[in-house]
C-alpha cells in the first residue's frame, strides 16, 4: 500500500510541476451521464438559479472537470463524483464570473476516511477531506463516501467537497486563515472576526448548532460555517442572522452584491 501511494503521489507531483510550468489548453469535456437530472434532483443551489445561471453553472462544471484532474485512490470514479465535484467547485465562486482554481491541479477521491499520513486502514482514520501543503500542494483529496453522503442527504448542514474548496477559496490570499480577505471588502474584516469569535465561544458552550469542529481554528470555522451557509441557506439565515448576511457579502450572493 505504501509503495503504490509513493507512486500516485510522485505521479501527481510531476502532472503539477508540468502544470505549473505550461498552463495547457484547455480540451472540452463531455457532460457526464445525466449531468442536468442529477444537478435538478440533488443540488438545491441549482435549482434556486435562473434557467440562464442554470446554464452558467453547467458550463463552469465542465469548464473545471476539464481543468482539473480526478483520480481514484482505490476507488472507481464514477460520473456522480465528476458531477458532485465539479458542483461543489462551482458552488461557492459562482458569482465570481471569472474564477479559475489555479491553485487546485488534482482531485484524489479515496472511497472513506484516512490518516494525516494517507492511509485508509487502521486506525485513526478520521479525515474525510484534505488540502495539500508542500510536496501535495495543488492537490485535494476527498472521502468518496463523504461527498455522496453530502449530496444525498437534503437536510444535513454538512458537505466536505464545499468544505475543502472554500479552503481553496480562503488561501487564495496566502494563507488559510478564516479570512477570505480577496474577496471581502475590508471595512468587514473587523466585524467579521467578531462574529466569528463570538460564534466560536458559543460552540465551546454548546449554544450554538454550528458545527462543533468550527472551533479547531478560524479557516474551519470559516469552511463549517460556509457548509451550512450554503446547504441550508433558509436554516442558516434563521439562526445566524448576522453571520449569513456577512457570508452574503463574502459570497457575494445577496442583491446589491451580485
Amino acid at each position: 500500500m505504501q509503495t503504490v501511494s509513493l507512486v500516485i503521489f510522485g505521479a501527481i507531483i510531476l502532472f503539477t510541476a508540468v502544470k505549473l510550468l505550461k498552463r495547457k489548453a484547455i480540451v472540452p469535456v463531455a457532460a457526464p451521464a445525466d449531468f442536468k437530472q442529477v444537478l435538478t434532483g440533488q443540488v438545491p443551489f441549482y435549482n434556486q438559479l435562473s434557467p440562464p445561471q442554470q446554464q452558467q453553472f453547467q458550463q463552469r462544471m465542465l469548464q473545471f472537470l476539464a481543468q482539473v484532474k480526478i483520480t481514484g485512490v482505490n476507488a472507481t470514479v464514477e460520473d456522480i463524483d465528476r458531477i458532485y465535484i465539479a458542483a461543489s467547485a462551482i458552488i461557492p465562486v459562482f458569482n465570481f464570473a471569472n474564477w479559475e482554481y489555479f491553485n487546485l491541479h488534482v482531485v484524489l477521491l479515496y472511497p472513506d476516511s484516512f490518516d494525516d499520513e494517507y492511509k485508509q486502514a487502521g486506525g485513526g482514520r478520521n479525515i474525510l477531506g484534505m488540502v495539500g501543503n508542500g510536496a501535495m500542494n495543488h492537490v485535494m483529496i476527498l472521502s468518496q463516501q463523504q461527498l455522496r453522503q453530502a449530496f444525498t442527504n437534503a437536510s444535513g448542514k454538512e458537505n466536505t467537497a464545499i468544505h475543502e474548496f472554500v479552503h481553496l477559496i480562503d488561501k487564495t490570499d496566502g494563507d488559510i486563515d478564516g479570512i477570505p480577505a480577496s474577496l471581502l471588502d475590508k471595512k468587514y474584516i473587523l466585524p467579521w472576526l467578531q462574529l466569528m469569535h463570538a460564534e466560536i465561544s458559543r460552540i465551546k458552550t454548546n449554544d450554538s448548532d454550528i458545527n462543533p469542529y468550527g472551533i479547531t481554528n478560524e479557516s474551519e470555522f470559516f469552511a463549517v460555517a460556509a457548509e451550512y451557509f450554503f446547504e441550508r441557506p433558509d436554516l442558516f439565515a434563521e439562526k445566524h442572522a448576522d453571520l449569513f448576511q456577512l457570508m452574503e457579502k463574502i459570497f457575494r450572493v445577496s442583491k446589491e452584491e451580485s
